[in-house]
């Protein structure tokens, strides 16, 4: 799919200067097209028989001819399949079977995941003709969980930036504003749910891949712990490093928090290909009282602007509404282990740079050049291998000090980065402002490293971007993050399905 031109451009962003000007959401369609229900509604009319898939999946393709031209957010569109599993699905509920959750549900791949016969290029022109022989682990579960495969969501080359762009498929566009990121690297995910294409996408996370997206496009993401959703992530070499295995999570992105919810009951359970999935239940939460919410206001890392300090005082005062208690706090391990990932995957990320010097495009290895540079400003230069294995220890110190804070506070509130959305190329412009995004985006980094769940939640608009919150829990608790992420999302304005502004 080529990228939006210059004209496009230009009539987009003058568009958004004129939606900003006004102050106001860009204008949702009036009707209730099938593309507008919430997975869970979709679900419920799927199996009352007043909707079918078919129906569902043809009006999501009639959707994508309205907007993916405007926002690039899907590179590969696989209506016929996606008609024929849709029809195979109404059959099934016809005859009384229903395969899971998802049964029926479109939903979108991101392009660095292994669906069997489908293209997966992680937006490398080298690996423009690779085509996949198997489904990858998480994509085994959606099957099993019934979800319709639509098509694949743009991501930056070798899914590691902070935007959707690369050479062989374009730009994805932030539907709210051309001039600003969709977020990375599941942009394309977060771009296609907030406009309306699919209900539900997937996408991972090892530094802000899905919760950065979801910040970006006004919708909520969810990153599980670790070993919850079964995956792997492979693209190049065909294996996955420690760092990978730990910190690496597949996880939801959708319109609402309990569609979320909804997805990640598919997408959870036990793989034996995977070496750290877990056959776990979601635990229950304890105790009578709600529990009392710690949120984090300050750090010691970079300021935050008012727009991110506004919204995490609208959370705090929905929740309060609710009968939560909030107490702030300091959790000084978050900001130690923010550092810890810039040695840990920063030195395991050095097996790729054969790859991304070989095949990457212009932005990636500046900005993988202006990691390494920024990385070598807290480690080194050149940090050895007892640096590693200090850096792994550390790390489990620094988890068991964070559970036992999670025992009075099992909820944390806190940003998901210091600033707005960042302006198209900003992180990669230079190396001040590789410094400036790293230091804002420490959030996203820090809790990979933990491994404890995180969920964003939008909070409205500001100056024409999504606003949103960042909370964190106890590992394998998702369901309590979930359970205070509609409590902030149900005092908040809704802000997608959307058209995209200058669509």
């Amino acid at each position: 799919m080529a990228p939006i031109n210059r004209r496009q451009f230009l009539a987009a962003a003058a568009s958004a200067a004129a939606c900003t000007a006004r102050g106001a959401a860009t204008p949702r369609s009036p009707a209730r097209a099938p593309w507008q229900l919430t997975a869970r509604q979709a679900a419920t009319r799927l199996r009352a028989g007043t909707l079918t898939s078919t129906a569902l999946v043809r009006s999501c393709l009639r959707r994508i001819d309205e907007v993916n031209p405007h926002v690039n957010a899907l590179n590969f569109v696989d209506a016929e399949g996606a008609l024929r599993a849709a029809a195979e699905a109404d059959k099934a509920l016809t005859e009384g079977r229903s395969s899971g959750p998802l049964h029926g549900i479109p939903v979108a791949i991101k392009d660095n995941t292994d669906v069997r016969g489908q293209p997966m290029t992680n937006g490398v022109v080298a690996l423009r003709d690779n085509v996949a022989i198997a489904d990858a682990p998480q994509i085994t579960r959606l099957r099993q969980a019934g979800a319709v495969l639509l098509g694949r969501s743009n991501t930056p080359c070798f899914s590691f930036s902070w935007d959707a762009r690369n050479d062989l498929h374009g730009t994805t566009w932030n539907p709210w504003s051309p001039l600003h990121t969709p977020g990375g690297s599941s942009g394309g995910a977060a771009c296609a749910v907030a406009t309306g294409m699919v209900p539900l996408a997937q996408g991972n996370d090892i530094g802000g891949s899905i919760r950065y997206p979801a910040y970006c496009c006004g919708v909520p993401g969810l990153r599980p712990t670790p070993g919850r959703i079964p995956g792997l992530f492979s693209p190049v070499r065909g294996e996955d490093a420690l760092g990978l295995q730990l910190m690496l999570v597949e996880g939801p992105i959708a319109r609402c928090v309990d569609d979320l919810r909804l997805m990640l009951d598919g997408f959870s359970g036990f793989d034996p290909r995977v070496a750290g999935s877990i056959p776990l239940p979601f635990p229950g939460s304890t105790g009578s009282q709600p529990p009392v919410i710690g949120v984090l206001r300050e750090d010691a890392i970079c300021p935050r602007s008012a727009t991110v300090s506004a919204a995490l005082e609208r959370a705090v005062i929905a929740l309060q509404a609710a009968g939560y208690r909030v107490q702030e706090l300091r959790v000084p391990e978050l900001e130690e282990a923010w550092r810890l990932w810039w040695l840990l995957v920063m030195e395991e990320t050095r097996a790729l740079l054969p790859d991304i010097e070989r095949d990457g495009d212009a932005p990636i290895k500046a900005w993988i050049r202006y990691n390494y540079a920024i990385a070598a400003e807290m480690w080194g230069p050149h940090p050895t291998l007892s640096d590693y294995i200090r850096g792994y220890t550390r790390r489990a110190a620094l988890i068991g000090r964070v559970q036992q804070t999670l025992q009075s506070y099992p909820i944390l509130l806190l940003p998901v980065a210091n600033d707005e959305p960042m302006l198209h190329g900003q992180h990669y412009a230079s190396l001040p402002a590789a410094r400036m995004a790293i230091a804002s985006g420490w959030p996203l980094m820090a809790l990979p490293v933990l491994g404890f769940p995180s969920l964003v939640v939008p909070t409205g608009l500001a100056e024409g971007l999504p606003t949103g919150v960042q909370l964190m829990g106890r590992r394998f608790h998702e369901q309590d993050v979930l359970r205070i992420g509609e409590v902030i999302e149900a005092a908040m304005p809704r802000l997608t399905p959307m058209e995209p502004v200058g669509g």
